[in-house]
């Protein structure tokens, strides 16, 4: 009796498993032609002005040139903080913009710099990216900046620069902050 009993049980294991093996195929087809639905249903809330370029990772050496461009600026090292720049330089800052050339900018910068007596960059991360086409290259850097100016008030920022790369140079220097509140 109990070998009646195995042989069916036996063939249902065997044929369950092939039906299993199946079915998980089955199902992942259905999955991926799901994901490829869902994805091909998509309608944006908005357009863009210019189409996506399909952003690829870019040269790392890129954002080796941006970092050490910031690191001259925070140590107060403008021959080095400019070497990673182009002739021209179109900047925007928080409530100012203006297209610079490379001895300009370097004159705004030792500016901007002698209004602290320390500063630090806490690089929080950076990414260096390229267009599929090969077109447009650009290294974005989070980052914190703790600064103490000459009368001794320290003070920090969240920063995001966007620098856009052109045969390997910066030409462009576009910065997003984010104020700290104040400690009460």
């Amino acid at each position: 009796m109990k070998k009646l009993f195995f042989i069916p049980l036996l063939a249902l294991f065997v044929f369950g498993c092939d039906s299993k093996t199946e079915n998980t195929d089955a199902a992942s087809t259905d999955s991926s032609k799901t994901v490829t639905a869902n994805a091909a249903a998509l309608v944006y809330p908005y357009t863009l002005e210019e189409p996506y370029r399909d952003w690829q990772p870019g040269d790392q050496q890129h954002a080796v040139t941006v970092m050490k461009a910031l690191k001259g600026y925070e140590t107060g090292d403008m021959d080095a903080c400019i070497a990673g720049f182009g002739d021209s330089v179109e900047i925007r800052f928080d409530y100012y913009q203006a297209k610079l050339s490379n001895d300009s900018l370097k004159k705004f910068f030792a500016n901007q710099r002698a209004n602290y007596s320390s500063m630090t960059v806490k690089m929080g991360d950076w990414e260096s990216v390229i267009s599929k086409d090969k077109k447009t290259e650009y290294v974005t850097m989070w980052y914190r900046e703790i600064w103490t100016d000459k009368k001794g008030k320290t003070d920090s920022l969240a920063v995001i620069d966007d620098c856009k790369i052109v045969n390997g140079k910066i030409v462009e220097l576009d910065e997003k902050i984010q104020h700290f509140p104040a400690k009460k």
